[in-house]
């Protein structure tokens, strides 16, 4: 006999179910890969209102801040359920994934009250402020500096391959504040105000055509001490804690959404043709397995060792995937999905690199997991 909790994940399954049928865009749906970036990013951003109006954003935040109080296995669920409806990735998900937990874990009274309504809302974009010309895979070395002033920091350096810069009402920002520190007690976490003097973005085009990324330059910026995220000094640990939601269950549910919708669109327009059938159903089993592996690690304490070890091996397996799916794609592509495979195939090259390269987090696997030697 099912248990309550099952009874009540089932329950929320339905309700989303229902909602997903009458509220996912029908022009996302079939004409995807050849919107507009403008296009896209309108029907992207009405998602995340559409998601706080239907009570479905921030499943696993606190109700007084605008959240739904329920827990990751409701986020793992809608994004499974979101996948197969072929659901549109709105673009407040680095506020959603990152920003949010990160300031429930560390952040201040203020900073949840001022942050995280707006977020969940949609009325605030987020960009993550990390990677450096000269410090993409070494984070612990950014140079982006952070000089104490009266009342807050000015900032000064730059960021780069920032997603959604261009959109951005606000970034998470990582900046060295002394550098005489040792190693990875220097920095220090930011929440800075994108749309102040001394901001340059520089958008970096892709292959695909769109940019998703930019070059961002600040030039003695200031952000408030009512900003800085836990005490001077602490930037890494915090930026650990945003790399662990970046990286894991919750993360990886959402990549889910657009395997999934890539997946389905391979099967209808290839899946007729016997030469293809054994590997079609060789990488739908693959997608599924995201999906088993994201669930099976709902139950866990997302504190815990065994939440880690479950979580690690999900951004190698969905960027690899989404990768062999749009190969597979413009290998077979026709005159009515051409536009899509040739944007997703370019589109996907990047994938094993962002949110970590894939070689880093074999080392993390390998040593962290593993236990190997260095």
């Amino acid at each position: 006999m099912p248990n309550v909790e099952t009874l009540r994940r089932e329950g929320f399954a339905e309700t989303v179910r229902t909602w997903l049928e009458e509220n996912v865009p029908h022009r996302w749906r079939t004409e995807r890969g050849a919107l507009s970036e403008d296009e896209s990013d309108e029907i992207r951003h009405e998602w995340d209102r559409q998601l706080f109006r239907g009570g479905l954003a921030g499943l696993s935040l606190p109700k007084e801040f605008g959240g739904q109080g329920l827990g990751v296995a409701e986020e793992v669920i809608f994004a499974d359920l979101a996948g197969r409806a072929q659901a549109p990735d709105g673009l407040a998900r680095i506020g959603r994934i990152l920003t949010a937990p990160t300031l429930i874990s560390h952040g201040t009274q203020y900073q949840l009250e001022r942050y995280l309504p707006r977020i969940l809302s949609g009325d605030e974009i987020w960009c993550q402020g990390f990677s450096e010309p000269d410090a993409g895979s070494d984070l612990a070395g950014v140079r982006c500096n952070a000089v104490k002033v009266d009342g807050g920091y000015r900032v000064t350096g730059r960021k780069i391959w920032t997603s959604f810069a261009r959109l951005a009402d606000r970034c998470l920002l990582l900046a060295q504040t002394d550098p005489a520190a040792p190693r990875h007690k220097n920095l220090t976490m930011f929440l800075l105000d994108m749309k102040q003097p001394g901001i340059s973005i520089s958008p970096i085009r892709q292959a695909s055509g769109i940019s998703h990324f930019a070059e961002v330059q600040f030039e003695n910026v200031f952000v408030a001490d009512d900003d800085r995220v836990a005490n001077d000094g602490d930037g890494w640990k915090v930026a650990m804690t945003v790399l662990a939601n970046e990286r894991g269950g919750v993360e990886a549910a959402s990549r889910y959404v657009e395997l999934r919708a890539d997946m389905d669109l391979l099967s209808q327009s290839i899946g007729h043709l016997p030469e293809y059938q054994r590997q079609l159903a060789e990488l739908d089993t693959r997608v599924e397995l995201i999906r088993w592996q994201t669930l099976k690690s709902i139950d866990f304490d997302p504190q815990s060792t065994v939440f880690f070890r479950s979580a690690a091996i999900l951004k190698v397996s969905w960027s690899e995937l989404l990768q062999e799916i749009a190969a597979l794609g413009i290998e077979t592509m026709n005159a009515d999905t051409a536009d899509h495979w040739r944007f997703q195939y370019l589109e996907t090259r990047a994938a094993s690199i962002y949110s970590g390269s894939n070689e880093i987090q074999r080392n993390i696997i390998a040593e962290r997991i593993l236990g190997l030697p260095r």
